[in-house]
């Protein structure tokens, strides 16, 4: 068993992966930067090491920090949470090099996965549906014309190494696809060193649908149902549930099947998600595999009760997964709303500062997971998400009644959130009547006044 984790994160998933090994027995030590030296993870750990200043650049993004502080403190594994290192093949290989377990898969699965166009050959190969596209990286202009004339447009041109929206651009005819071509590249280039891109159909409004998945060391692989991220704005996740009000059963247990065909193809290990676009005939694509855990994780706890943090915990130390796929059972619904530091008001910038007044919602059916409290000033470097509530229930109508009733009780004053953009959402008819697609958040903006959610 692991003895002694290194936590190579921040904020919010750092104190979850720090409570997971509190209750194995596991000691922690958590790495930050000088802008996170109040923050909880870093006070709840049994150590902590400094590692650079404030910019991510300059200590969370510094495997080399990272490295000489484990074996500093003797650890045993290094926890990546998710972000920053978690899907550095170059990262999880130094780890292996250096006999400190990384807890994920191996170096060469997150290569396979984190170039979009190999992860594609690889799902072709299993027998799992992708969408029509390239036949692998475009990299000239000429021939990526010619494959998108032959997909029909509209297509979509994404990086390979690409994450988080960067690199993604829709082209709706020849003439725009010249201009959307170079742009993807050059922004990929900027923010991935990786300029690479390929050409796939783009579907005009198709659910985000994403398996779970967790494989052990001895070639067990189990999914555990489906999460619903449809609600997106400008590519990034706003609300999370699962399962999803769209899917048939039977569809569900087909996305599974080929999920966990996919990862058995490579030997996954770890938890891992297999994300799917779905139309509005419920036939689904595989778009990409994300080779770590999930911001939205305990969407897929609540409903099935299986703790994934510690699941990746005892796979890393070579235990068999604790649940077989007859174990799995999905018995309520949750639905997940991110809570962030920014303001509705101003296009959604950024909103960092200092917390005057924290208080979260409770009660039953009620999850909070978050780093910040009274007091905590919120750093300008990092990602705006500073926490997540979660509402279960037996039913969605429930679930929903009780996020609205939570995302009401939140008390956070000395910044702007976007907690008055999530009720809106929550409230709305078409939301609630489970009708929402990827366009969803673009078309609420559009129809809504705006002093409803600012």
């Amino acid at each position: 068993m692991i003895k002694k984790v290194l936590i190579a994160n921040r904020g919010e998933i750092a104190l979850r992966i720090v409570r997971a090994c509190n209750e194995l027995g596991i000691k922690t030590l958590c790495v930050y930067s000088e802008a996170d030296e109040q923050s909880l993870h870093v006070q709840l750990a049994d150590e902590a090491i400094c590692i650079g200043p404030p910019p991510s650049h300059l200590s969370y993004l510094k495997a080399d920090r990272i490295i000489a502080a484990a074996e500093i403190a003797n650890v045993d594994a290094i926890h990546p949470g998710y972000g920053f290192l978690a899907e550095n093949a170059d990262f999880a290989e130094q780890c292996e090099n250096c006999k400190i377990k990384f807890i994920g898969p191996s170096s060469d699965a997150i290569v396979n996965f984190g170039d979009k166009a190999r992860a594609r050959e690889m799902a072709v190969k299993a027998k799992v549906p992708v969408i029509p596209g390239s036949e692998g990286i475009v990299d000239n202009e000429k021939d990526a014309l010619a494959v998108a004339k032959k997909i029909g447009f509209p297509v979509i041109i994404k990086a390979v190494a690409g994450g988080g929206g960067k690199g993604m651009r829709v082209a709706h005819n020849a003439v725009a696809f010249t201009k959307e071509y170079s742009s993807a590249r050059n922004e990929a280039e900027k923010a991935f060193g990786n300029g690479a891109v390929y050409i796939e159909k783009f579907l005009e409004a198709p659910r985000h649908i994403e398996i779970q998945i967790l494989g052990d060391q001895h070639g067990n692989v189990i999914h555990l149902g489906e999460r619903d991220c449809s609600v997106q704005r400008r590519h990034q996740k706003v609300i999370e549930e699962a399962p999803s009000p769209f899917i048939s059963a039977e569809t569900r247990k087909k996305m599974g099947r080929d999920a966990v065909k996919l990862a058995k193809s490579v030997n996954y290990e770890g938890a891992g998600t297999i994300e799917f676009l779905m139309d509005e005939k419920q036939n689904y694509y595989f778009i990409e595999m994300n080779t770590r855990i999930q911001v939205e994780h305990g969407v897929t706890e609540e409903i099935t009760g299986v703790d994934l943090v510690k699941e990746q915990l005892l796979i890393a130390s070579g235990q068999k997964l604790s649940y077989e796929q007859k174990d799995i059972k999905i018995t309520r619904h949750a639905i997940e709303c991110r809570v962030c530091a920014e303001d509705p008001s101003r296009n959604f910038a950024p909103c960092p500062g200092e917390i005057t007044l924290y208080y979260s919602p409770g009660g039953h059916g009620v999850r909070i997971d978050s780093h910040v409290y009274s007091g905590y000033t919120i750093p300008p470097h990092y990602d705006s998400m500073i926490a997540k509530v979660m509402t279960f229930g037996k039913t969605r109508e429930l679930a929903l009644d009780r996020m609205d009733r939570a995302l009401g009780e939140y008390l956070i004053r000395g910044i702007k959130t976007n907690i008055p953009f999530s009720r809106a959402i929550i409230r709305d008819p078409y939301f609630r009547e489970g009708k929402a697609t990827t366009k969803f958040i673009e078309e609420f903006i559009n129809r809504v006044p705006k002093d409803i959610y600012t």
